[in-house]
């Protein structure tokens, strides 16, 4: 019944007790939290992305961020993007573009190199292709050599011959292997290729300079000290290195690079490199 009383021991009535349902708790900041999982990740992927269009004020502030490298590669990307479909207004950018092929960053040289081939008009870029394509760097002296061609210009062949060879591998400092990835394997530039233990004790990790496969044997072994520029590993070149190095060759290769160019089907005989490496040869005996 509704306000239904009981008597207690002293006769004087009080109504029953009523038992309070808790809150449930708020979802609130649940909701809150989960929008970050999902919302910071997706920010730091945007703002990384190199796919996002840059307006041409961007570009122009991402060439000159130093301290960014990624924000100078994501800039270089989408000048080479104007080029490519000729927009006028790319040229307003050659300028920084050939400051950059400076830069002490070697992603952002190599990069920079890769834009300056797309045109071959610019003396400016061709001048400074022919300082890149003697850069410390073997990545960006081969973006150097293969854009180099464009320009009609072999000055970069040592280097387009040196992709079809297998990289020699140094110690970049005297010390002893931790690990070393086996022979065999595939890696990829920036991969970790080996740890080092310094002089001082210390654990270093070793990055791959270029694409390719450690070769069978392996010159040096994990447990073993070696000095400042022993070799450690011989990587043979990739299947896409190869087929670059062939295709420039096709225009700026001589006689003498016959054998090499021939000798790509033993590294990798795949249809498509036999191919390139036939169409290559046809074209120099042709010269």
């Amino acid at each position: 019944m509704e306000n239904e009383f009981i008597t207690s021991n002293g006769g004087n009535p009080k109504p029953a007790s009523v038992t309070t349902q808790p809150k449930p708790p708020s979802n609130l900041w649940l909701i809150i939290v989960a929008g970050l999982f999902i919302i910071v990740p997706f920010l730091a992927w945007y703002f990384t992305w190199f796919g996002r269009n840059l307006s041409d004020q961007d570009l122009a502030t991402y060439l000159a961020d130093e301290g960014n490298p990624r924000h100078i590669q994501h800039a270089l990307l989408q000048v080479e993007q104007k080029i490519e479909h000729g927009d006028p207004t790319a040229r307003q950018f050659y300028p920084q573009i050939v400051r950059l092929a400076k830069s002490q960053t070697p992603e952002v040289r190599k990069t920079a190199a890769w834009v300056m081939g797309q045109d071959n008009n610019f003396d400016e870029f061709h001048r400074a292709l022919l300082d890149l394509v003697k850069d410390s760097e073997p990545l960006v002296r081969r973006n150097a050599a293969l854009q180099l061609v464009r320009f009609g210009d072999a000055s970069g062949r040592p280097e387009l011959r040196a992709m079809l060879q297998s990289f020699e591998v140094k110690a970049p400092f005297a010390g002893t292997i931790v690990s070393l990835l086996p022979q065999g394997s595939s890696i990829r530039a920036g991969a970790l290729l080996a740890r080092m233990r310094d002089t001082s004790n210390n654990v270093q990790e070793f990055r791959s300079p270029v694409d390719g496969k450690v070769a069978t044997p392996t010159v040096a072994k994990e447990g073993e000290q070696v000095t400042a520029n022993q070799t450690l590993v011989w990587l043979i070149p990739d299947h896409t290195t190869i087929l670059e190095a062939l295709r420039a060759l096709a225009y700026v290769g001589t006689k003498d690079d016959l054998p090499i160019v021939e000798s790509c089907a033993q590294v990798d005989p795949s249809a498509e490199t036999l191919n390139q490496a036939s169409q290559t040869a046809k074209a120099i005996r042709s010269r």
